[in-house]
C-alpha cells in the first residue's frame, strides 16, 4: 500500500536527487525566443501573460519543463488539439528558444479567492495524512516556484480555471494521451499526478487552484 509516509520519502528521494543532480538551464537563445513568440501571444497573451484564464500563463515557467512539454506536444503525445497543430512544425532550436524566453518573463496573474484560498494553502502546504496526499509544496515548492533540474512546473500565479482542468485531466487520465489514437502517453512526472489526483475532490482542486493562483 501507498502510504503517506512512503510518498514522503519517495518525494524526499526525488528531493536529494534534485539537489544532486546538474542544474537544467536554458541553452536557447531568448531574443530569438522573444521574436518565436509572437504567434504565442493571440493565447498566452504578451510576455506569456495569458487573458484568458482557460490557456495557462507561460511566464516565469521553467524552460525544462516548457521544453518538455513542447516536446510531448510536438510529438501528439498530449491531449490537446490546438497546441499540437501548433508545435509540430517547431524544431529544438524553436523550442529551446521560446523556452529561454518565457522563462524569464515576470508572471503577473489574478489574485486568490477569498473565500477558497485558505483550505488550498493548508492542502498545498501540509498534503493531507489521512488521504495519502502529500504537500505540493514538497515538488513544486513554497510558492510555487518549481523544481528546475526535475521539471516541476513552477506553478505561482496560474489561472485557477486553467489548474483545476489539468487537475481534472490527470484524474481522468486525459492528459496524456495520443492525439490521433487516443492511448496513454507518459511524461517524465505525470504519473505521480495522475495518482495524487484521484485523491483529490473537485473542492480540493477549486481551493488548491484558487491558492495557487495567488501565489508570487
Amino acid at each position: 500500500m501507498f502510504t503517506v509516509n512512503s510518498s514522503i520519502r519517495l518525494l524526499a528521494a526525488l528531493a536529494v536527487a534534485t539537489l544532486c543532480s546538474p542544474a537544467v538551464e536554458a541553452r536557447g537563445n531568448p531574443e530569438a525566443g522573444a521574436t518565436k513568440a509572437a504567434v504565442c501571444t493571440a493565447c498566452h497573451g504578451p510576455n506569456g501573460n495569458s487573458v484568458n484564464p482557460e490557456w495557462p500563463n507561460l511566464a516565469g515557467q521553467s524552460a525544462a519543463y516548457i521544453t518538455e512539454q513542447l516536446t510531448i506536444f510536438r510529438a501528439g503525445h498530449r491531449n490537446n488539439a490546438v497546441m499540437w497543430p501548433m508545435a509540430i512544425a517547431l524544431t529544438d532550436e524553436d523550442i529551446a528558444d521560446l523556452a529561454a524566453y518565457f522563462s524569464r518573463q515576470t508572471p503577473n496573474g489574478l489574485e486568490a479567492d477569498a473565500a477558497t484560498y485558505k483550505a488550498g494553502e493548508a492542502l498545498y502546504r501540509g498534503g493531507d495524512r489521512a488521504r495519502n496526499i502529500p504537500s505540493c509544496k514538497a515538488c513544486h515548492g513554497p510558492v510555487g516556484l518549481g523544481a528546475t533540474s526535475a521539471a516541476y512546473p513552477a506553478l505561482r500565479a496560474q489561472h485557477s480555471v486553467y489548474t483545476v482542468k489539468q487537475l481534472l485531466d490527470y484524474q481522468n487520465e486525459q492528459r496524456y494521451r495520443n492525439v490521433n489514437t487516443g492511448e496513454p502517453t507518459k511524461s517524465r512526472n505525470g504519473h505521480m499526478m495522475a495518482t495524487i489526483a484521484k485523491r483529490l475532490t473537485e473542492e480540493d482542486m477549486r481551493n488548491l487552484a484558487s491558492y495557487i493562483q495567488g501565489l508570487r
